[in-house]
C-alpha cells in the first residue's frame, strides 16, 4: 500500500480539485465517491475505480478490484481531501460513465429541467432507482450529477442507475421517436390528475425549484399533469414530487403479483 503525507502530493491535489471543480471533474472523467459505504457501493456495482484513499490503519476493502491504486493517508490529510467536515475512513476515484443521450428509451424515466440544487438531484436519482425507472434525462443546467454533494445524497443509486445530458428537444424527440408519451409536471389549462393517466411507459418533466418547468418543456409536452393536495398547499419540492411520480410510474410493476 502507498503511503501519502503531504498534500501537495499530485495524487492528493488531483482529488482535491475532483472535490471542488465542475470543469476539473468533466476533462478529467473522474469524480469522488467519499465514505465507507458509498466507496464500497462503488466497486460492489461495478464503477470503474481507479483510485481508493483509506485514513491509516483501515483495512484495504475486501471487494477491492484488481489493479486499483491504493494509498494511506493521515487523518488530518484524509480531511483535507474531503469535502464533508467529518469525513469517514475511505474515499474512491471513479471514472464518470456515460452520459450521452442513449439510442432508445421505451418509457418509465423523468426529465429534470433546470434542477440546480445538488441534493434534490441526488436524492430524485435515488428515489427513481428505487422505483425501477429506466434512467434520468437531466436538461437546462441542471446540478452536476458527479459534484460529491449528488453523489452523497444518492446513496449509491448513481451507480446503478444511468443519467444522460443533452438538450430537451433533442430528449423529447427522442422519446417521441420511441412512441413514449411525455407529460410535465405543472398547472396548464387542461391538467390532469396524476392518478388518472398510465405513467407506466411514460416520461415526466420535473421543473426547478424556483421556477418550475420551462417554457420549452411545456411546449414539448403532451399534457400537463398535477399532484393532487390541500387547497392550502401550493406546491411541492422538486424532490417529493418526483417521488410522487415515479410512484405512480412504478404502481403496476411493483403491484403484488408483478415483482
Amino acid at each position: 500500500m502507498e503511503r501519502i503525507t503531504s498534500r501537495h502530493n499530485p495524487l492528493c491535489q488531483h482529488i482535491r480539485k475532483l472535490g471542488r471543480d465542475r470543469k476539473y471533474r468533466r476533462s478529467q472523467g473522474q469524480f469522488l465517491a467519499e465514505g465507507d459505504k458509498l466507496a464500497a457501493e462503488a466497486m460492489r456495482w461495478g464503477a470503474c475505480v481507479d483510485v481508493v484513499v483509506l485514513t491509516e490503519g483501515t483495512p484495504p476493502p475486501k471487494e477491492l478490484p484488481a489493479g486499483v491504486r491504493l494509498a494511506e493517508v493521515p487523518p488530518a490529510l484524509m480531511e483535507a481531501l474531503s469535502t464533508v467536515d467529518s469525513p469517514q475512513h475511505m474515499l474512491a476515484v471513479c471514472a464518470v460513465p456515460p452520459t450521452a443521450l442513449p439510442e432508445g428509451v421505451l418509457g418509465g424515466v423523468l426529465v429534470l429541467d433546470g434542477v440546480q440544487d445538488p441534493g434534490n438531484v441526488g436524492t430524485i436519482w435515488r428515489t427513481a432507482d428505487a422505483f425501477g425507472a429506466a434512467g434520468l434525462f437531466l436538461v437546462n443546467g441542471c446540478a452536476d450529477p458527479f459534484s460529491p454533494k449528488t453523489v452523497r445524497s444518492t446513496m449509491g443509486a448513481c451507480f446503478r442507475l444511468p443519467v444522460w445530458e443533452g438538450e430537451l428537444d433533442q430528449a423529447a424527440a427522442l422519446l417521441r421517436a420511441g412512441g413514449v408519451s411525455l407529460y410535465a409536471a405543472a398547472l396548464g389549462e387542461e391538467t390532469w390528475d396524476i392518478r388518472d393517466l398510465d405513467l407506466t411507459a411514460a416520461a415526466v418533466i420535473i421543473g426547478s425549484e424556483g421556477r418550475g418547468v420551462s417554457s420549452q418543456g411545456l411546449a414539448l409536452s403532451e399534457k400537463t399533469v398535477k399532484i393532487p393536495m390541500t387547497d392550502r398547499c401550493e406546491s411541492l419540492n422538486a424532490a417529493a414530487a418526483a417521488a410522487v411520480v415515479l410512484w405512480e410510474m412504478a404502481r403496476g410493476r411493483l403491484s403484488p403479483g408483478n415483482g
